[in-house]
């Protein structure tokens, strides 16, 4: 989603409640806040209130925290989204404290129905009075006379992750992590389709759902606590400033969260889960007055979770257009569905896993896949991860990785996978190296017996043509029993083959000793090439070569103007 649409979604907000008058940054039992009034933060960047997003008569009214500086409605938390209020004179809403640390939201006076309630305070205060204050962080928080939290808006997320936010991956006590939800529609705050957040099973990744199926996957922890990322952008041809984003994954006593906070000076900076599954990390340009995207996160093309089916992977370095294909030694699964550009079906094995063991891979510049198994203490070099893939015959790859920060026991893990590679991509720069394991034993058993058939057969056609061609010169000419010619060759870097003299005769031409010797001058040492097993070699010149030819032993037609090599043997 681009700004303009973000645009389009808040200016669907066409009726808001603006303050009659503005009150300070907190609210006492006693003192609800009511329609029309608004609590403002103290330095005045956000604000609290009834607002109502739509056109709908009778309206709905929401109760929610917006940024009170900028032009542009944009709503952070919403409260009641579940239980929206009618506006009408018998019911309009409110909001009250309680004296048992709840804030109430009811229609009519405080004695009117209940629509929302924060109801999960255990910790009861008895004769102090607690008060809520709207930070200047945005985050709406409930405290005792003391300064104890009791609730804060930030441990209830929305769809918008503020600095300073936590989404819990894990909790110590529920065991399940927070998400962001969408909004259902532009100007609909009531829960929508899509969610993202963590997975308790595998804390280290980040995923949107769609409802409850998992449409896109991001890049698993590298395991720095915390990490710094610059973004200088232009959207539009306005300028955005540079600004640092912090961000932070802190395991610690059973809890998993992340966070993020910004540099000093930065311009207004949100992330948002938005009503089409994207989501985005904004910064808000004054000189333009619009939101810029900084990231974007989304569903679509090789974002898709599992795009490429099983074993196959998402080449995004290919960009403008990022390609599937199969991992090595793997082939499409169904390739008629592959080349049309489905590839749900993935890729098998051109040759299954026989045995334990085998031999490994790199794949460098990998987005890692899914459904990894975190394999803790006594692993301290890749060599050992390693072998704790190859004792699992079920294994298909490991990775050994940074996990600096982490609670896990060391600054370094090895991850393996038991199942299919599902979710994977190329990704270059910022990528990691995964070792796929390969098909060993029995390949390598049929590529060395392929290997030796071939040399044998080789060999053995060898021996047979020359031993033909040494029995056809000896029964061509019984005279050369002191030397006989082993082969015979006229070689050329032309062709002048006529059809009237074929290119290859079946049998070898026979000359006389006396013309061999006259050619190689009466076999002289400077005529001689060379010496093996077989005896001495000689070259007779071109010139020579034609005279053969000219007396009919070899046609220079059919056997172009070259050199001849010969092989004096002793016989």
């Amino acid at each position: 989603m681009d700004s303009l649409a973000l645009a389009c979604r808040t200016a669907a907000l066409v009726i808001l409640f603006l303050p009659l008058s503005a009150s300070d940054d907190r609210l006492v039992p006693g003192k609800p806040l009511a329609l029309g009034k608004t609590i403002i933060s103290d330095g005045g960047a956000f604000a609290l209130g009834f607002f109502n997003p739509s056109n709908s008569t009778p309206a709905k009214l929401y109760l929610g925290i917006w940024y009170n500086n900028i032009p542009e409605l944009t709503v952070v938390w919403v409260a009641n989204r579940e239980t929206p209020v009618s506006n009408n004179t018998s019911s309009a809403p409110m909001l009250s404290l309680t004296n048992t640390s709840n804030l109430i939201i009811s229609e009519g006076n405080s004695g009117g129905r209940v629509l929302w309630t924060t109801a999960n305070m255990t910790t009861m205060i008895g004769s102090s009075t607690p008060t809520a204050v709207l930070m200047n962080t945005g985050n709406l928080v409930i405290r005792s006379s003391n300064g104890t939290m009791l609730w804060q808006s930030f441990d209830n997320p929305t769809d918008t992750l503020l600095p300073g936010m936590k989404i819990r991956i894990k909790y110590r006590v529920r065991g399940t992590g927070d998400r962001l939800v969408s909004w259902k529609g532009p100007s609909d705050p009531s829960p929508g389709r899509f969610s993202c957040g963590g997975n308790p099973d595998t804390p280290l990744q980040t995923y949107i759902w769609d409802k409850e199926s998992l449409v896109s996957r991001g890049i698993p922890w590298t395991g720095y606590q915390v990490e710094s990322v610059r973004q200088q952008q232009l959207a539009g041809g306005m300028n955005v400033s540079d600004l640092i984003i912090y961000v932070a994954y802190v395991d610690k006593d059973g809890e998993i969260y992340a966070t993020y906070s910004l540099s000093d000076g930065a311009a207004v900076t949100r992330s948002v889960l938005t009503y089409s599954g994207e989501y985005l990390m904004q910064s808000w340009s004054s000189s333009s007055s619009a939101w810029v995207v900084l990231l974007k996160w989304s569903s679509a093309g090789c974002n898709g979770y599992a795009y490429c089916g099983p074993y196959g992977y998402c080449d995004v370095t290919t960009a403008p257009v990022p390609t599937c294909n199969c991992l090595h030694g793997f082939e499409p699964a169904n390739k008629l569905e592959w080349t049309s550009g489905r590839f749900l079906a993935g890729c098998l094995r051109k040759e299954q896993l026989h045995r334990c063991g085998g031999s490994f891979l790199a794949l460098p510049g990998m987005k890692s896949p899914d459904k990894f198994e975190l394999i803790g203490g006594g692993i301290s070099t890749s060599e050992e991860c390693a072998a704790e893939c190859i004792r699992n015959c079920s294994c298909v790859g490991y990775m050994y990785r940074n996990m600096s920060g982490s609670s896990l026991g060391g600054d370094m893990a090895c991850m393996v996978w038991a199942g299919e590679l599902v979710d994977t991509g190329k990704v270059g720069v910022g990528g990691e190296t995964i070792y796929l394991r390969l098909a060993a034993g029995k390949r390598r058993k049929i590529n060395a017996i392929r290997f030796v058939l071939s040399v044998l057969g080789g060999a053995v056609l060898i021996f047979i043509c020359f031993s033909f061609a040494w029995l056809k010169c000896q029964g061509k000419n019984k005279k050369w029993r002191k030397y006989k010619i082993i082969r015979l060759v006229c070689m050329s870097t032309t062709h002048e083959i006529g059809e009237e003299n074929p290119p290859h005769d079946q049998e070898f031409p026979s000359v006389r000793l006396e013309e061999i010797a006259l050619a190689t001058h009466n076999f002289s040492e400077a005529c001689m090439i060379g010496q093996g097993g077989f005896g001495k070699v000689y070259k007779m010149t071109q010139e020579n070569c034609r005279w053969i030819g000219r007396h009919g032993l070899i046609s220079s037609k059919g056997w172009p103007g070259g050199f001849y090599i010969f092989t004096k043997t002793q016989g």
